[in-house]
Order: C-alpha cells, then structure tokens, then sequence
C-alpha cells in the first residue's frame, strides 16, 4: 500500500482510470449519475485528501479526507476482476491507521442507496449504517453513510 503524491500526475492518472473502470457497474443503477463522470486529475491531487492505492499500476485505490471527527474513504474502487479478494478490507485497514496516526475517531463513507451489495461489504467490514442524504433536487435519500469507529492501537 503506498500513498500517491500530489506530484504525480501519471500514477493519478492511473488512479482516475481505476476509479472511472470500477464505478461503470453503476451508470444504469443509480440516480443521479456518479460525481465520477466530473472527477479530474487535478481534483485527485487536491489537498486535504490522500489517495491510497494498491499495487502498479494501482488495482484499488481510495482518497482518505480528514474531517473534523472523521476520516472520509471516498472513491473507494477495486478491478472489478479483483473483487472478493480482500482489497477492500486492506484499504479500511489503512484508513484505520491512518486516522489513529492524525487522531481522528471514525471512519466514514457513503454509497448509493441503490448499490445494496456494497451496504453488505461495508457492513461486514464492521461499518454501521448512521444516516441517510438525498442529493440536491432529490425528495428521497439517494445514499447511505455508514461509520466505524477506530481501531484501538
């Protein structure tokens, strides 16, 4: 697992391609679109989020963002050839040391009210289900944030 530089405007590229790959299951299922069709390079490399990803070139990836009392995991995408495999049980893990390392008490992330298979995974990975938004123009929630507290060290 390695931490992606801002600088390194090849390996984000990688990293959008990854993201973009992983989140095209979506583009039928869910309303309104993926912010994915909009995220660029420049955004990946935006400050204060930290892209993690695994392997080179990168086969899942997350952006970490700390919050006030919360570290974010946001575009959290493994191949889909490589699902079932672990990765993103991997990614939490490092997001779990990395928030203790910044001194943050949770974990979050959101997905689509629709992508109930991934409420299943996150669930699984110990994430508890805290709330539920609607997106803008929405009367209906349209995603789920689920929470985890931090590991003690």
């Amino acid at each position: 697992m390695r931490q992606v530089s801002s600088g390194d405007r090849d390996d984000l590229a990688l990293v959008l391609d990854l993201v973009r790959d992983a989140f095209a299951y979506m583009d039928d299922r869910i309303d309104p679109p993926s912010s994915v069709h909009r995220l660029t390079i420049d955004e990946l490399a935006s400050p204060p989020g930290e892209v993690w990803v695994i392997g080179c070139p990168p086969v899942a990836c997350m952006v970490a963002t700390p919050r006030t009392d919360v570290l974010y995991l946001g575009k959290m995408a493994v191949r889909s050839v490589l699902r079932g495999e672990g990765y993103s049980r991997r990614l939490v893990e490092q997001a779990d040391r990395r928030a203790r390392e910044i001194g943050l008490t949770w974990l979050e992330l959101e997905a689509r009210i629709e992508l109930v298979e991934n409420h299943r995974t996150f669930e699984a990975l110990g994430f508890e289900e805290v709330g539920r938004t609607a997106h803008p123009g929405f009367s209906s929630p349209t995603s789920v944030t689920f929470r985890r507290r931090v590991a003690s060290p």
